[in-house]
């Protein structure tokens, strides 16, 4: 699985000119999920997203995680953090998995989510046609790859 975390002041997901999702101060978080991937590695992803301390203390300094400031998060699924562009101009997406693979780990993600913030969570709609608003706050961007643990 490949996350894609922002830290933002708001993000919202609209579906055909209505609004499915909003969230003030927190993570906003797009999921890429490839064949291989497994309970581990949703396991291991949440754990970093909700414990990743990308929020300032009084300090000033990151040092707080969006579960210790109580923030929000809204997961949306991108195939497209499955692509290869190593040949040509036209990424390949032959990486990303079916949506009989994805659609219940994505879901499983999620729920994990929730359960580890102990409070609901927002989403998108798996492979529907998204608009997603943010205000990128920072901006702070982090890539993470549970294939490549760095």
């Amino acid at each position: 699985m490949r996350i894609l975390i922002q830290r933002v002041k708001r993000a919202s997901v609209t579906i055909e000119n209505s609004v499915k999702s909003l969230i003030n101060n927190g993570l906003l978080v797009f999921v890429g999920i490839c064949e291989e991937d497994n309970q581990d590695d949703i396991e291991w992803l949440v754990k970093k997203v909700v414990n990743i301390r990308l929020f300032d203390d009084n300090d000033g300094v990151m040092n707080l995680s969006v579960k210790d400031t109580e923030g929000e998060i809204l997961a949306v699924s991108q195939f497209t953090l499955m692509a290869s562009t190593k040949k040509g101009n036209r990424p390949s997406y032959i990486k990303a998995a079916k949506p009989e693979i994805s659609i219940p780990l994505y879901e499983k993600f999620c729920q994990e989510l929730e359960s580890a913030m102990n409070k609901p969570i927002k989403t998108g709609v798996f492979g529907a046609d998204m608009k997603v608003e943010l205000i990128n706050d920072g901006p702070v961007t982090i890539f993470i790859d549970s294939k490549n643990r760095e």
